[in-house]
């Protein structure tokens, strides 16, 4: 029964985002806004609430309950989404650029902005170093982390304002996929939808990422304890993967439309919003569980992985003022050998 419920409420979860995603992108276009911050913004956070719903929900359930391991599930997906955004959908993205170059006589150079990506690529490092550094703090030092979670606030705010500052270039309206609340407009016949409309649909999208966030992290817990599994594993491999899928989709069908910059931007908005909302929620609501000691050594790891792959990609991009197809690739060598040391953990070899 469970595993019935932990499916059905990601697919609960990922028609919310898409949904969300959807509307965004039509709100950034009434708007007027920049490309990077439909992108990098709109279109991120929107992907990005099936992650940051599952450890809120989690963590507030563990605060009421009293059960830990509620709130090991929420940091488990907290650490697990920029690890996944670093490595696993770098590499579905490379992949697709890498198809899309057949066409292309092998060019997989990205038409990206680097500059909108750098952006993004330095608020990430700066906000998920501080975040990880919290983990480190002392327990003398512990009530530094209301701090930590106030300069990642102002740090998300700063970026958003750079983005949503940002002069528009290009109108990108005739790219955009129809709203899919469209049939409830009597004036559906016109191509630009109503505001209103599109408030609808994002409401009725975070309903629905909201419900099944409730649903998964409840199944979660069951399913581990079931199998004598650790939650923190399941929720950092499993429970990424299905819902990082906005992201992967949404960047795969905009590198197929030609759409670099905000195909990237999509990834790479996530990695900053993951970097500063969701751990603002552990640094505030689990500031206990938010402790690198040798039980989260695991999962506190991967932040490791993803700075490290973070770095093997856009470092060269910085220097050479290009990103390519195969340089995307290098996620998916450091995916995997996280995933190798999570096996040997599990089978007590480390």
């Amino acid at each position: 029964m469970e595993a019935i419920l932990l499916i059905g409420s990601l697919g609960l979860i990922l028609l919310g985002a898409e949904l969300f995603t959807n509307g965004v992108e039509w709100m950034g276009h009434r708007l007027d806004l920049a490309e990077g911050a439909v992108g990098s913004v709109l279109a991120a956070v929107g992907t990005a609430m099936p992650e940051t719903m599952i450890p809120f929900v989690a963590i507030v359930m563990g605060a009421r309950s009293g059960h830990p391991h509620e709130a090991e599930i929420g940091i488990g997906a907290i650490l697990g989404a920029p690890f996944m955004l670093a490595t696993l959908a770098m590499l579905v993205t490379g992949v697709a650029v890498l198809i899309r170059a057949r066409g292309r006589q092998g060019d997989d150079r990205l038409q990206v902005k680097p500059l909108v990506i750098a952006q993004d690529v330095r608020h990430f490092a700066v906000a998920y170093a501080l975040a990880i550094g919290a983990a480190l703090l002392p327990a003398p030092l512990a009530a530094g982390k209301v701090l930590v979670a106030v300069v990642l606030l102002g740090l998300y705010v700063v970026y958003v304002r750079a983005h949503l500052g940002a002069e528009r270039d290009e109108d990108a309206g005739d790219d955009l996929r129809p709203l899919r609340f469209r049939r409830l407009d009597p004036r559906r016949r016109e191509r630009t939808p109503r505001l209103r409309l599109i408030g609808l649909q994002v409401l009725v999208a975070l309903g629905a990422i909201v419900g099944g966030a409730v649903v998964f992290v409840d199944a979660v817990g069951q399913l581990a304890a079931g199998a004598g599994v650790d939650p923190t594993i399941m929720t950092l491999v499993i429970a990424p993967i299905a819902t990082e899928l906005p992201e992967k989709f949404n960047s795969v069908i905009w590198i197929r439309q030609g759409k670099d910059t905000l195909s990237m931007g999509n990834i790479t908005g996530a990695m900053v919003f993951q970097s500063c909302i969701p751990t603002v929620l552990a640094l505030l609501l689990a500031a206990d569980a938010w402790t690198v000691t040798p039980a989260s050594l695991l999962a506190f790891a991967s932040a490791a992985i993803a700075f490290a792959s973070t770095a093997a990609i856009f470092l060269p991009m910085l220097r050479r003022h290009r990103l390519t197809g195969r340089g995307l690739l290098a996620g998916g060598a450091f995916y995997a050998a996280y995933l190798g040391v999570v096996v040997l953990s599990v089978a007590g070899v480390l």
